[in-house]
């Protein structure tokens, strides 16, 4: 059986939009889909990871203390989707060789160590399953030419050379709670292990499931 990484944020999560509806709906597809996927989820931290991490900037904490907060709240939210989607995990691993090991039709975790997001954790567990597809489900439909919750104009693109979002970004992580498409360590993972990648919006379920079943998706290809 094929492999699916999914990366859902936490603003997907937890976020107005993310009623019951949504999560029943959410519940539903998972299970549909593990019928023909093993499925790998990474959590985000969201909004309240990135509200922790900035208050303790502010009060002078070191990085690398604002990206175990950020990691603990990941980890929270995992442990709120491990309760209620069936057929999942119960423990909550702490790493991407203990993810794998796991025997569950679908498999949660959230982060692992400083210097990286989710994203990250999500590309390197996709490596080591030998995953299909990598899909990073954010809060916006796919990667855009700039911000489109502060620009009304930002466009939509359909498909980014890995290469170039690595020109834009870098390699590297800078600083805890970095809100960014796909961050540095990840974007050498995928280019590296050349990974089909997939960036959409996790509230339109409609599109993760298209994605999920490699077929015409609103959102953004990654060409590796």
């Amino acid at each position: 059986m094929k492999s699916i990484v999914i990366s859902i944020g936490g603003s997907v999560i937890l976020s107005e939009d993310a009623d019951l509806d949504y999560f029943e709906k959410l519940i539903a597809l998972l299970k549909k889909l593990s019928k023909k996927f093993k499925i790998y989820i990474i959590v985000g931290g969201g909004k309240t990871s990135r509200a922790y991490i900035h208050l303790g900037r502010m009060l002078g904490l070191k990085e690398e203390m604002l990206d175990q907060f950020g990691i603990d709240l990941t980890r929270i939210n995992a442990k709120f989707l491990s309760k209620i989607i069936e057929g999942s995990n119960t423990k909550i691993p702490k790493t991407t060789d203990a993810a794998k090991k796991i025997n569950k039709p679908i498999v949660i975790m959230g982060g692992t160590t400083p210097g990286h997001s989710t994203d990250m954790v999500g590309a390197e567990l996709a490596e080591k399953a030998q995953a299909a597809r990598l899909i990073i489900a954010t809060n916006v439909d796919g990667v855009y030419d700039k911000d489109p919750n502060q620009y009304n104009d930002a466009r939509q693109i359909k498909e980014l050379k890995i290469d170039d979002l690595i020109e834009k970004y870098g390699t590297g992580w800078d600083s805890a709670g970095k809100n960014i498409v796909i961050d540095g360590p990840a974007l050498r993972i995928i280019k590296d292990a050349k990974i089909p990648t997939f960036v959409l919006n996790g509230k339109k379920l409609n599109q993760l499931e298209r994605a999920a079943n490699n077929q015409i998706f609103n959102g953004t290809k990654i060409l590796v």
